[in-house]
């Protein structure tokens, strides 16, 4: 089979280590296939591990919620 790609998209300030890595793959139609998602946020040793895009959202979506609670 064809080897995974990767795709590493760095975000937040400068001294932050924020970092989504995608690893995919194509199939033999020509289609990307995502086989995972790493999100590492605020330097966390291990990074969050995923492997569907809807699971990804979930986490966000509740890693903000509790960051705007704290924050008000």
């Amino acid at each position: 089979m064809v080897p995974d790609s990767v795709y590493v998209l760095k975000f937040g300030k400068d001294h932050r280590n924020n970092r989504v890595v995608v690893k995919y793959s194509h199939t033999w139609t020509g289609r990307i296939k995502i086989n995972e998602i790493a999100v590492r946020l605020h330097k966390q040793k291990h990074p969050r591990i995923f492997k569907h895009e809807a699971d990804m959202i979930k986490y966000l979506n509740k890693h903000l919620t509790k960051k705007t609670a704290n924050n008000d």
